[in-house]
């Protein structure tokens, strides 16, 4: 019953939010239309409780316009609010979907990816309280984890469907980001902390592309990517920058960013289908990666 009910306040946000503004009797006929109804109409009375009920879940308020009657999602909170909203109400949607599959679970093929569910909570509160932590960190660079480390958490991202804290690492007063998945013996402290005015998570990673990033300044990047490949790129963008040209077998795709990691492994990861025209620097250090993985096979 309880997941009939989410299931249902998942559907009204969806309606709204792809109607962008949609009266009562509107959304009655859509109710019916769908499967969730059972052939029912959606009763005043229960609009009202499903709304109260969305606001409580998902932090998304839906409001009324009097003079038209209308219903829409208020997006006050900004672009980020926006996306938060968005990103639990597919999640929450995706997991009733799985959930009512498990008659052919053998059918459904998922990535097996490290949990964050036991480290995100104690973030998150500690985000929440501005207080900081303390873990222990087994980098994929060192033998042996590094045990104590102490952290103001700023912000969090998902990457590649892994969690990061980024925060002020108090040992080396340098802002840092770690992996949950590779944390351990996680504790919420006691000592608090006020967060930095400076600090902006969209303007810190606003730059780059991925979770790595650095004090590089941003240059203007060209790919020229063929045509086949071109359509994911389109589909899923690398950087909010991304301008295309189209051309007859190939397209140019151009950005603002900064040279990362992160950025070369991604590129790297097309293999030919991609080839750095801009700048010079990113061109040679993919070359000398790719000479260098020529001489394995020597």
């Amino acid at each position: 019953m309880a997941r009939n009910l989410v299931n249902r306040y998942v559907w009204l946000v969806d309606t709204i939010s792809r109607y962008g503004r949609i009266t009562l009797k509107e959304l009655n006929k859509a109710w019916l239309r769908s499967d969730i109804s059972d052939g029912k109409p959606l009763a005043r009375r229960t609009f009202f409780h499903y709304r109260d009920a969305v606001e409580d879940m998902f932090d998304i308020n839906i409001q009324c316009d009097r003079t038209t009657f209308e219903y829409y999602i208020d997006d006050s909170g900004g672009e980020n609010n926006a996306r938060l909203r968005s990103w639990l109400v597919d999640s929450v949607s995706m997991s009733g979907t799985l959930s009512s599959a498990h008659d052919i679970s053998g059918r459904i093929m998922l990535e097996n990816v490290p949990s964050a569910r036991e480290h995100l909570p104690v973030v998150i509160d500690a985000m929440r309280q501005n207080r900081r932590i303390r873990f222990s960190y087994k980098s994929y660079t060192r033998s042996q984890p590094v045990n104590g480390i102490v952290l103001e958490p700023y912000f969090v991202k998902i990457f590649k469907q892994l969690w990061y804290v980024i925060g002020l690492n108090i040992k080396d007063n340098l802002v840092k980001t770690y992996s949950l998945d590779r944390m351990s013996q996680l504790n919420l402290l006691q000592e608090n902390f006020d967060l930095p005015n400076s600090i902006n998570p969209s303007e810190f990673f606003r730059d780059c592309f991925g979770i790595i990033t650095n004090q590089n300044k941003a240059k203007r990047i060209v790919l020229r990517v063929e045509s086949t490949q071109a359509k994911y790129f389109r589909a899923l963008p690398l950087h909010s920058s991304q301008q295309e040209e189209i051309h007859d077998d190939y397209s140019v795709f151009s950005y603002k960013m900064r040279i990362t990691y992160d950025l070369k492994e991604e590129i790297m990861s097309h293999g030919a289908s991609i080839e750095v025209l801009e700048p010079a620097e990113l061109k040679t250090l993919i070359r000398t990666e790719l000479e260098q993985a020529l001489k394995n096979y020597g």
